[in-house]
């Protein structure tokens, strides 16, 4: 019998097989490294020093590279570097040019090309740094950046004049300059680790920067950005959780791109954390072949909640030199977002941000709801495209005071 939610009453449809496909877990496997022991495997240290970094080694495990793939690898060192893990490395499909993970972490001669707009700095980071390695862009907050190391490089970084240092931009945290800042900031409530990826760090250190920065009285609130529990799940040890459920309350944003990123390894990973009672978000990037389909973002944003993790923001694709390839339209994606509003859950849908180049911080971006707009009412649109009315308030008559004044029992003389 028909599900009568369905149909001319526009809810919801039934998922399709691809959306059943993308929403199932998968281990990553041993792949190419199928001789190495479990300890091995499951040892993070292990996969960091296995990474597949070289042209040679790409050629071994991926014999179909491209042309424009096999260019870009060549030349990848002169702009960012190239690294991934083995467990992220099986997630490739061979056999597709196009594969959502083989566009994010393998070099293409697209990215030595430069539009006339794009930018070494696009979100004017360097413009907004008291300290070296501290980003003090919004009034309430900062960011700290402690590593120009990741696990593996996304070919769209933000960062990529920074990270794996391939630019010669030779960053180097300066960790008691970056606090004491802090320290003597007072409207400075709330700190964002990132980098490169913080989670690299050792436990030791990972422990003293929190350590310190919790010490500090202003400061309410911690965050960490990192990539690791996609890339290298097996560094999200039940030691590493231990130590960061000390520093409540401290969130964790993780990126996460596409629903075959989230394998039973990374489910597994992100429920330590969330078990350590570690609040988790997710920041995806949209980008072009990989996620700029409205089946392929719903079937992700709804994975992550199955991870436990909020979809939090959407971006898109930051100005960075070299990315126009990877680079979908802003249309696209409001055409997304417009597909996923009153189709999924609420929780489920992320905010879609333009991060204003030069600097001018992370801009929400909505499709358009509000018809019109005037002293007398609003009128606006749902998802199903319905039209509706509300009354407008007026702003300058205290109605609540009036009637609580008028109805008043009267005083007793």
């Amino acid at each position: 019998m028909s599900d009568p939610s369905f149909g001319e009453k526009g809810g919801e449809p039934p998922p399709t097989g691809l959306t059943s496909r993308l929403k199932e877990f998968r281990s990553a496997g041993k792949g190419f490294w199928a001789n190495v022991t479990d300890t091995d495997w499951r040892d993070w240290r292990w996969q960091l020093k296995h990474r597949i970094t070289s042209l040679e080694q790409l050629q071994k495990f991926l014999p179909t590279l491209t042309p424009e793939e096999h260019a870009g690898t060549l030349l990848a060192n002169t702009k960012l570097a190239m690294a991934i893990t083995p467990c992220f490395f099986n997630l490739i499909d061979a056999s597709d040019e196009n594969c959502p993970i083989r566009r994010q972490v393998i070099p293409r001669i697209e990215e030595t090309g430069t539009a006339p707009w794009e930018m070494s700095d696009p979100c004017g980071e360097d413009s907004h740094s008291p300290v070296p390695g501290l980003v003090h862009r919004y009034p309430d907050r900062v960011l700290f950046l402690v590593t120009d190391r990741c696990a593996s490089y996304c070919r769209y970084c933000t960062r990529s004049r920074l990270v794996s240092n391939a630019t010669g931009y030779d960053f180097h945290p300066e960790f008691e300059s970056q606090i004491d800042y802090i320290r003597k900031t007072p409207v400075i409530r709330d700190v964002l680790l990132s980098g490169g990826d913080p989670l690299l760090l050792s436990d030791a250190k990972l422990e003293y920067l929190l350590t310190q920065l919790r010490a500090i009285p202003h400061v309410e609130f911690l965050r960490i950005g990192s990539r690791i529990p996609i890339f290298l799940p097996q560094r999200i040890t039940p030691e590493l959780c231990a130590i960061l459920k000390r520093f409540h309350p401290l969130f964790i944003s993780i990126h996460s791109n596409h629903p075959r990123e989230l394998t039973s390894e990374v489910r597994e990973a992100l429920g330590r954390l969330a078990d350590a009672g570690i609040p988790l978000g997710n920041q995806s990037v949209l980008l072009r072949h990989v996620n700029d389909n409205s089946e392929v973002m719903k079937a992700h944003i709804q994975k992550l909640l199955m991870c436990r993790v909020r979809p939090y923001y959407l971006y898109q694709c930051d100005l960075i030199t070299g990315s126009a390839h990877l680079r979908s339209s802003v249309r696209k994606g409001l055409e997304i977002m417009d597909s996923l509003r009153g189709h999924t859950s609420g929780y489920a849908v992320p905010q879609y941000v333009i991060d204003a180049p030069g600097g001018g911080g992370k801009v929400p971006i909505n499709p358009e709801y509000v018809l019109s707009h005037n002293r007398d009412r609003v009128v606006f649109r749902n998802f199903e495209g319905k039209v509706f009315e509300y009354p407008e308030g007026a702003d300058e008559i205290p109605l609540v005071r009036e009637a609580a004044t008028r109805f008043a029992e009267p005083q007793l003389v």
